[in-house]
């Protein structure tokens, strides 16, 4: 039977265009969905766009658009973004929360969790920020307004909503974390939510008065009320497998055949995992993992957390302050693999890393176009050159036969920079053995040297497959056509 794997991102607000630490987000995810396929299993790759709540309602208010029309362009524009990283297109399943498929289970997750006795309704007043859809205590304000969207007017709640009982699961959460010891992806984070967590939850609304926002999900047997555009978001982990896509009465209903076909394959036994920033932590590994104990439906098996994405002098990336770069402008300028290389290899795995493009251009012209493309000419002049080709055996080898400890802890950044070290030890290899010059007295050595380099940058061109897919064909294309590039794989940029 063939193992199965199952990764999602979060889902991105469809309000404007996809910023650098999507681009981060997206690629992670892309290099672990390619390396899983890679290896043989059968990868259920998830993502989408988060189309419901008040910034995307003002948003298309302000285009003079309706929210339908905005929403739709929003998402053919997210699709085009997703192609510009490099994204593989064959294993990719997208799912709108305007689907109406994810609506169904979004009412129907409300209703097991609301049978369960973990909903319900209360006055309350409370400071709310548009731009991360969520209340702000003052302890998470600075000077008033929200930390991560400085400049934007905070708006005051005072209404009646329904409330999800999210007090209740301290101690089932700490138990879990417990038993899943690596639930979150680094330890710091999962010591950070474990904290969050003994300090005491708090409910929280999970409805709006529709009057107020209409662009939502009506809540079950309530049509004065939407439903709350995060707990509407999270189920699209399941609602993209089918679940609770079919409508029931009010209260619990078993899953259709169809439900549970997917759902079982996927994410009971496809080890679910997510890929989320640290500012998403807390929804991801706490509130979500929350919700599923309250509807009755197994946890997630793994959540990885990004760190951000900084400026010059190490500040986060904001329109705001205007420290941003535009990974469309990158992609436009010096190709999709260029700009996967940096986030993969010059970008921690876990910490924040600061993106400047003195940094990116440095690290393109020393790693790609002064490195490997460089590395890859001198190969393949001398092997074109001198005769030397790989036997069809050696060019049938597979290098993710087996697993790499330190993509299955999701440590990308430091087994990139280990072929990247394999790479300069090619160099290293000409250096010393010059078969450039060999060639003139020991035509027979020069050519055992080449071939040990080729068959060596053909196997770290296979260990790049997962990291830069447009390369990594590229150059296999040359090796097994024994042909010299015609046009320099990365032109120097001054």
């Amino acid at each position: 039977m063939q193992k199965v794997f199952y990764l999602t991102t979060t889902l991105p607000y469809i309000n404007a265009p996809l910023h650098m630490g999507h681009a981060l987000e997206f690629i992670k995810a892309d290099t672990i969905a390619r390396y899983k396929k890679l290896q043989g299993f059968d990868v259920y790759f998830n993502t989408g766009t988060d189309e419901h709540g008040m910034k995307i309602f003002e948003r298309a208010k302000e285009e003079g658009l309706s929210v339908q029309e905005f929403v739709d362009r929003g998402f053919e524009i997210f699709k085009e973004q997703l192609k510009m990283f490099g994204v593989d297109e064959s294993i990719i399943h997208y799912i709108r929360t305007t689907d109406k498929n994810h609506e169904n289970a979004v009412k129907e997750f409300w209703k097991r969790v609301y049978g369960n006795g973990f909903i319900y309704k209360k006055t309350y007043q409370a400071k709310y920020c548009v731009g991360c859809e969520s209340e702000k205590t003052d302890s998470e304000l600075e000077k008033g307004e929200c930390s991560l969207h400085l400049g934007k007017e905070l708006k005051i709640i005072n209404e009646e909503n329904y409330f999800f009982k999210y007090s209740e699961f301290g101690d089932r959460l700490l138990e879990f974390y417990d038993d899943n010891s690596d639930f979150v992806i680094p330890e710091f984070r999962l010591n950070e939510i474990k904290n969050f967590v003994k300090a005491g939850l708090r409910d929280f609304s999970i409805s709006r008065l529709k009057d107020k926002m209409p662009w939502g999900i009506e809540v079950p047997g309530d049509d004065t009320q939407v439903i709350y555009v995060w707990f509407d978001a999270l189920v699209n982990y399941i609602s993209t497998l089918g679940w609770g896509a079919t409508p029931s009465a009010f209260g619990i209903s078993p899953l259709t055949d169809k439900e549970a076909s997917l759902f079982k394959k996927y994410w009971v036994n496809g080890n679910p995992t997510q890929y989320c920033g640290k500012d998403n932590t807390r929804f991801q590994a706490s509130m979500w993992q929350a919700m599923l104990m309250a509807a009755g439906i197994p946890n997630s098996h793994q959540i990885i957390v990004n760190g951000f994405i900084t400026g010059e002098g190490g500040i986060r990336m904001s329109k705001t302050l205007g420290n941003g770069i535009d990974p469309r402008e990158i992609v436009k300028e010096y190709g999709t693999d260029a700009l996967r290389y940096f986030l993969l290899r010059e970008v921690s795995s876990f910490e924040d890393s600061p993106f400047t493009m003195e940094r990116f251009k440095y690290a393109y012209n020393s790693g790609l176009a002064n490195g490997l493309g460089n590395l890859v000419s001198r190969i393949m002049t001398m092997s074109v050159n001198y005769g030397v080709k790989l036997t069809e055996e050696e060019l049938s080898i597979k290098y993710y036969e087996n697993s790499v400890a330190d993509l299955e802890s999701y440590d990308i950044n430091k087994f990139i920079n280990y072929i990247w070290d394999s790479l300069s030890s090619l160099d290293e290899y000409i250096a010393k053995n010059e078969p450039f010059k060999k060639i003139k007295i020991n035509k027979e050595e020069a050519e055992k040297d080449v071939h040990y380099l080729l068959f060596n940058l053909y196997k770290a061109v296979l260990a790049i497959e997962p990291f830069l897919p447009e390369t990594s064909l590229k150059i296999k294309e040359l090796i097994k056509q024994n042909k010299k590039p015609e046009a320099p794989l990365f032109i120097r940029k001054e």
